[in-house]
């Protein structure tokens, strides 16, 4: 068995085992050293909202802001308490749900890929509140939103 890393196991659940996070293709899923979690998907046909431009749905960008956000909220639980056994990371992560968010969205998402970004606002004992920003391959900001975890 190789040896216990929370961050690689939160990879692992996110790209892998969560079945809807693999319908969206979310991938490259990363902590940057500021704390910020990072995550990619492709623009690809099947996602499309808009059928005569070829905008990405509304739902996409909704559902991928809201895995970033889940995943900062994530790291803010384990960087207060660290786990110690893939089965203690298995037990916070599966604990940790969305009770609000919002987005608001500013522009048609137009682009070959897209970066969701969440940060930690606020990490309380039970709640966790995240800003979130998607982007194109550009750097254009396409939404913003906050999100609300419950954690415990």
């Amino acid at each position: 068995m190789s040896e216990f890393d929370t961050l690689a196991d939160l990879v692992d659940v996110t790209e892998k085992l969560i079945p809807f996070n693999r319908i969206l293709g979310v991938r490259n899923c990363r902590i940057d050293d500021d704390g910020v979690a990072r995550i990619r998907v492709d623009h690809r046909d099947d996602l499309v909202g808009n059928f005569a431009r070829g905008f990405l749905h509304g739902g996409v960008v909704a559902a991928t802001l809201d895995v970033a956000g889940g995943i900062a909220a994530m790291m803010a639980v384990v960087g207060r308490t660290p786990p110690k056994t893939r089965e203690e990371a298995g037990q916070i992560f599966s604990n940790i749900s969305t009770i609000d968010m919002r987005i608001d969205y500013l522009r048609p998402g137009v682009g070959a890929w897209f970066d969701a970004s969440a940060s930690v606002l606020r990490s309380g004992s039970r709640v966790v509140v995240t800003r979130m920003e998607f982007r194109n391959e550009q750097g254009t900001l396409v939404a913003v939103g906050t999100g609300t975890y419950i954690v415990g």
